[in-house]
């Protein structure tokens, strides 16, 4: 069995625990945190977690975060100047793209319903834009199954740190690790 199909295993066995529908948004985030190297491989069998999910009697809904600032970027006016010169992209970022990236995680979360799983991947594409932390904080109110977060990255007791770059953060999120198996859903 492959590093991802034994990080799947652990996942079903976590999923497979019967949820409490009392816990707040935050109670309701797992993080499934691997080693950035495998995020490839963990891309291309993606499905192992949604057969998983499904297994265990849950709804599944993916939503790939990976496009969001190329979309973004795209569409706006400013596009070319912010290539030329970008440094002033730093206000447009806190003023635009990371509320933009918010609305549509809520979106995704407020549509999917009390026993599905919305699972959150690509969010190393988010790495320097906007902060997992940040994120998850503010769509905490709108999850009302589970958000999956896929995390490229490392765990240290509550402590995460995304792509290893970066000071962690702090957080109560369950989490699942290949070696570390995970706290109840």
């Amino acid at each position: 069995m492959g590093r991802v199909e034994e990080l799947a295993a652990v996942y079903q066995h976590h999923l497979g625990v019967p949820w409490q529908r009392t816990l707040s948004g935050a109670q309701r985030v797992v993080l499934v945190v691997y080693e950035k190297e495998m995020e490839r491989v963990l891309r291309a069998r993606i499905g192992e977690f949604e057969q998983a999910t499904r297994r265990g009697g849950r709804g599944w809904k993916l939503v790939d975060c990976t496009t969001w600032f190329a979309e973004w970027m795209a569409n706006s006016d400013y596009r070319d100047a912010y290539f030329e010169d970008p440094a002033l992209l730093g206000m447009k970022l806190d003023g635009e793209f990371r509320p933009a990236v918010i609305r549509r995680l809520t979106a995704e979360l407020e549509g999917a319903g009390e026993n599905t799983v919305v699972a959150l991947l690509g969010v190393a594409a988010l790495f320097g834009l906007v902060r997992v932390s940040e994120l998850i904080r503010q769509v905490e109110q709108s999850i009302r199954g589970r958000l999956v977060v896929f995390f490229p990255g490392t765990k240290n007791e509550n402590n995460y740190r995304l792509l290893d770059a970066r000071d962690g953060w702090n957080y109560l999120a369950s989490g699942i690790t290949l070696h570390g198996g995970g706290t109840s859903a």
